[in-house]
């Protein structure tokens, strides 16, 4: 299931933000925490936030609407449009902060963070193991939006790392 995506999204002239981490599970297993509603409940989002729900419509065109609150008690909202979907292989789809009805908005601390990224998230079968790799790159952005994707690399790594230890201890759940 794959969306053409040629001449609908212009690549930021910056590079690739890439994180991977190995989890101890089958790639079946964690293909479906990563594409069933109840699961994604459970894991989605970085350490220490709260998920506040998950609204999953896994086609292609299709979205997921998730709503995080902070640490510190701020409630904000994000979507993804899904652009291809290979099953126990790879999600590619266009990540964005969103309002309470699924509408695009800017970051909620960040005015320059790119309003859409490219994300494509890859599942490497390892036997009773996977890999997971996520790949960033904003699309769309304006000069200034890719420049503030390049000073937030930290940030990005710590914000995966966080949610890769999420999806970690749901895996180890059973």
């Amino acid at each position: 299931m794959v969306m053409d995506i040629a001449g609908e999204l212009r690549r930021a002239n910056t590079q690739e933000f890439t994180i991977s981490r190995t989890v101890k599970a089958p790639v079946a297993r964690v293909w479906r925490a990563w594409t069933e509603e109840s699961q994604l409940k459970q894991w989605w989002g970085p350490k220490d936030f709260t998920n506040l729900g998950v609204k999953l419509d896994l086609r292609v065109g299709g979205t997921m609407h998730y709503g995080l609150r902070s640490p510190d008690g701020v409630e904000f909202y994000g979507r993804f449009v899904f652009h291809e979907i290979v099953p126990e292989k790879r999600l590619v789809l266009v990540l964005s902060f969103a309002d309470a009805e699924g509408n695009v908005v800017r970051h909620p601390w960040d005015g320059e963070w790119p309003l859409q990224l490219l994300t494509t998230i890859e599942f490497a079968d390892l036997g009773d193991r996977t890999e997971v790799t996520v790949h960033w790159i904003p699309v769309n952005a304006s000069g200034a939006e890719a420049k503030r994707f390049d000073e937030a690399r930290e940030s990005c790594k710590t914000g995966w790392s966080g949610t890769f230890d999420n999806l970690d201890a749901h895996l180890a759940k059973e």
